[in-house]
């Protein structure tokens, strides 16, 4: 069972898409995880013209690539954040900037869109962010109550559900990357916002190990508890540096700078235990795509991007469908 290698486009939006399937198919690549943003994807218009919608498969189909998913994190964030934030105002139309209620109603309409792109792709899961409206709450000072906390929960689950139902109409799931920043970004919190929203079975989880690892969370043991909702899967490493002056709040230096206490790296070159996760998929029996989502501020992204790909298709494997020691109960 080789499971199919894909680039989530969205640190390459920069390029046309034309240009990106290119060279990933010569990187090595099986697919790409279209980004619902650049020109990789346009869900407006994907919702309601399939001939959009062929034309940028048949982009793909000319470069034997192949399309599982599609992601939209930057709408999905902007539904429940607070919005009142200028630097979210690059997510949503120009219109919309400075209006946190405007942000909003763009955001749950292109959510909505997003599920009726992927049935018109004829794809069954959708990737993304759904964003909070409690992540500033994270440090209990000034004093944060639990009904604060209560109620930032039953505002996910009364702004995600209606967005939910449309996916459920589509014959569509939401796989929420479970992210600092987002109403679940822990195994504790992705159990609330499950239950949040009723366990409905259209809501799951986008795994990625590295926003995990960073937050000292055991990133197998997410498999291990969320064995059933495990819709996709994102490849992507990260490292801890701490330095004994650092930690992992980052000390509000940015991405690829020295004395951060974490940062990400390149596939391989951090601290994820890849054979450890490759052997919980394949006990939950997941046998979807393994998209890299390539982010490393201290290499050139191009040698990056195929070296990841190298990487993923050696660290996978499919599981044993005998046991090893069977031939010793064989009897002459």
């Amino acid at each position: 069972m080789a499971r199919p290698v894909t680039l989530f486009t969205g640190q390459w939006a920069d390029l046309p898409i034309e240009e990106l399937a290119k060279k990933a198919k010569s990187w090595g690549y099986d697919g790409l995880e279209l980004a619902c943003w650049g020109d990789h994807m346009n869900v407006a218009k994907a919702a309601t013209d399939k001939d959009y919608c062929k034309k940028q498969m048949d982009i793909l189909k000319k470069n034997d690539l192949q399309l599982f998913t599609i992601s939209n994190h930057l709408a999905g964030q902007l539904v429940c954040d607070p919005n009142d934030d200028s630097r979210s105002d690059g997510f949503a139309p120009d219109d919309c900037a400075g209006s946190a209620d405007k942000k909003r109603e763009w955001a749950v309409e292109a959510m909505k869109n997003t599920a009726r792109a992927a049935k018109n792709l004829g794809l069954k899961t959708v990737a993304g962010f759904t964003g909070s409206p409690i992540w500033h709450m994270l440090y209990s000072f000034p004093p944060v109550s639990d009904k604060m906390i209560d109620e930032g929960f039953k505002y996910f689950a009364d702004m995600w559900n209606p967005i939910l139902d449309v996916f459920d109409e589509c014959g569509v799931r939401f796989a929420l990357e479970v992210h600092p920043t987002e109403i679940a970004f822990d195994l504790y919190t992705a159990e609330r916002a499950l239950e949040a929203v009723g366990g409905r079975e259209a809501f799951g989880f986008n795994f990625d190990p590295s926003h995990l690892l960073w937050q000292m969370v055991e990133p197998a043991e997410f498999l291990r508890a969320f064995q059933d909702r495990i819709y996709h899967v994102h490849m992507k490493d990260a490292a801890l540096q701490l330095d004994g002056r650092s930690g992992i709040l980052a000390s509000h230096l940015n991405f690829g700078q020295v004395n951060r206490g974490w940062d990400f790296r390149s596939l391989g070159h951090g601290d994820v235990n890849f054979e450890e996760i490759i052997r919980w998929l394949n006990r939950i029996g997941y046998s979807g795509p393994l998209s890299v989502e390539w982010e490393d501020s201290g290499m050139d992204r191009e040698h990056g991007a195929e070296e990841a790909c190298t990487f993923v298709k050696g660290v996978d494997f499919a599981p044993s469908q005998i046991a090893f020691d069977a031939a010793f109960d064989e009897k002459e």
